[in-house]
């Protein structure tokens, strides 16, 4: 997925630069990309979290008590979580990113200055 949000940010911003492009017929397509890529951050969202949860009571288990087969639960999850969070943390950052340039697809398509900005 961050491939594919990522090759697509930058298509998006290589059209940006063109002059002769059906603007309207982009920003539809922009808005139907930005709703998939929403909807898949907030799976991860819930998924992160999820972890996240299971990580807090994991490791208060451990501080309760104790045995190798919790600390090596919690390691393990410790291990999940991180690429989770910086899964969810590029998804984030690149749906922000894909919101500003809705503005500046909304902009050319208008012809007008800024656009909530």
């Amino acid at each position: 997925m961050e491939k594919r949000i990522l090759s697509y940010r930058k298509y998006i911003d290589e059209l940006l630069q063109q002059t002769n492009v059906d603007w309207t017929a982009v920003i539809r397509e922009h808005l139907i990309q930005v709703a998939f890529f929403q909807h898949e951050r907030l799976i991860h969202l819930i998924v992160t979290v999820s972890f996240a949860f299971l990580e807090v009571v994991v490791i208060g288990l451990c501080v309760a008590a104790f045995t190798l087969g919790v600390g090596l639960l919690a390691i393990a999850l410790l291990v999940l979580l991180v690429p989770y969070v910086r899964h969810y943390y590029i998804l984030e950052n690149e749906v922000q990113k894909m919101y500003v340039q809705y503005d500046k697809l909304v902009e050319k398509r208008d012809g007008q200055g800024k656009h909530f900005r």
